[in-house]
C-alpha cells in the first residue's frame, strides 16, 4: 500500500505540521509521549496502511507535537513479525514520516541482555544489529521513488547521532552502554541454548522488533538511532522467570531514564 493516503490524512488532521524526528516507542515505554507539547493524537485505525497492533503495551496511536523543542511524530505501538502479517508492517508509517519532512528515526525497544554486566533497568545504545528474523521487509517489488533496490546498511545506526546520545547521557548521569541488538521473530522467549548461540555471534541484547523498521528507515533515507531498555537477563543467565508482564514492569523503570535521554538529545539536536 502507498503511504500517500496516510500523508493526506495527517495533513488534514494537523495542518502545516512537519515532523523533524519520528520516534517508535517499545513495550512499556509509552510514557515519553506524555511529555509531548501541543499534542495531536491520531488512532492508527484512522490512518490508511497503519498497523492494527494486537499486543498489550502497544497503544496504536500516532502523537504529533513538540518534544525538547523539536517537532516530533511519536508512534505508540508498532507491528511485530509474530503477529503474522510479515515484516513490512511499519513501511507505510515510516515512509509517511519521510514524506512529511522527517530526517531522523529514534527507535526504542524492550530487550533481554546477553551480558551479565548489562543489567535490567539499564539502557543500551544500539550500534549495529543482526537479523535472525528469516526475512527482510524489502522483499518484493521495489519502489524506486522511495529508495534503492539494494540499500547499504554500513552506518545503519548513525555514528554522529550515537555520539550525541552518549554526550547527553554523560551530562545527565544516565548509564548508557553500547552494543549489538539481535532480532528474532518470537513470540516465544529464547531457549538457554539460543542465548548462548547469540552470545557467540557477538550480540549484546535480544528482542523481537526494531530491525525491520531500521531497514525500512534506511531504505527511504531516514537516519536512525536506537535505544534498548534492558528488562531481563537472557534465559539461563538468571533465575528470574521471563514473562511479558515482567518485561513491561522493567521497561517502565528504564523508561524514566529513556525519557530524560531522548528529551535531552532533542534539545541538542534542535539547537
Amino acid at each position: 500500500m502507498s503511504h500517500t493516503a496516510a500523508v493526506d490524512v495527517i495533513r488534514t488532521k494537523a495542518p502545516g505540521f512537519a515532523p523533524r524526528v519520528a520516534i517508535i516507542l517499545g513495550s512499556g515505554l509509552g510514557g515519553l509521549a506524555d511529555q509531548i507539547k501541543g499534542a495531536v493524537s491520531l488512532p492508527y485505525g484512522d490512518l490508511p496502511g497503519f498497523p492494527k497492533s494486537t499486543v498489550v503495551g502497544h497503544a496504536g496511536t500516532l502523537v504529533l507535537g513538540t518534544l525538547g523543542g523539536v517537532a516530533v511524530a511519536c508512534f505508540k505501538g508498532r507491528k511485530h513479525v509474530y503477529e503474522g502479517e510479515g515484516l513490512a508492517g511499519m513501511a507505510v508509517p515510516l515512509r509517511a514520516m519521510k514524506a512529511l519532512g522527517a530526517e531522523l528515526l529514534i527507535v526504542t525497544n524492550a530487550a533481554g541482555s546477553l551480558r551479565r554486566d548489562l543489567e535490567p533497568g539499564k539502557l543500551m545504545l544500539i550500534d549495529d544489529h543482526i537479523n535472525l528474523m528469516n526475512g527482510n521487509p524489502l522483499i518484493g517489488p521495489n519502489d524506486e521513488t522511495v529508495g534503492p533496490r539494494f540499500p547499504p546498511m554500513a552506518n545503519a545506526y548513525d555514528a554522529t547521532i550515537r555520539a550525541g546520545f552518549r554526550k547527553v547521557a554523560e551530562n545527565l548521569g544516565i548509564p548508557l552502554q553500547e552494543g549489538v541488538y539481535i532480532a528474532v521473530t518470537g513470540p516465544s522467549f529464547e531457549t538457554p541454548a539460543e542465548i548462548r548461540a547469540f552470545q557467540r555471534l557477538g550480540a549484546d541484547a535480544v528482542g523481537m522488533s526494531t530491525v525491520p523498521e531500521v531497514i525500512l528507515a534506511r531504505h527511504c533515507g531516514l537516519r536512525v538511532a536506537g535505544v534498548s531498555a534492558i528488562t531481563n537477563l537472557g534465559e539461563g543467565l538468571s533465575d528470574t522467570a521471563l514473562s511479558h508482564e515482567h518485561t513491561l514492569a522493567l521497561a517502565g523503570q528504564a523508561g524514566q531514564d529513556l525519557t530524560r535521554l531522548v528529551i535531552g538529545f532533542l534539545e541538542d539536536f534542535g539547537a
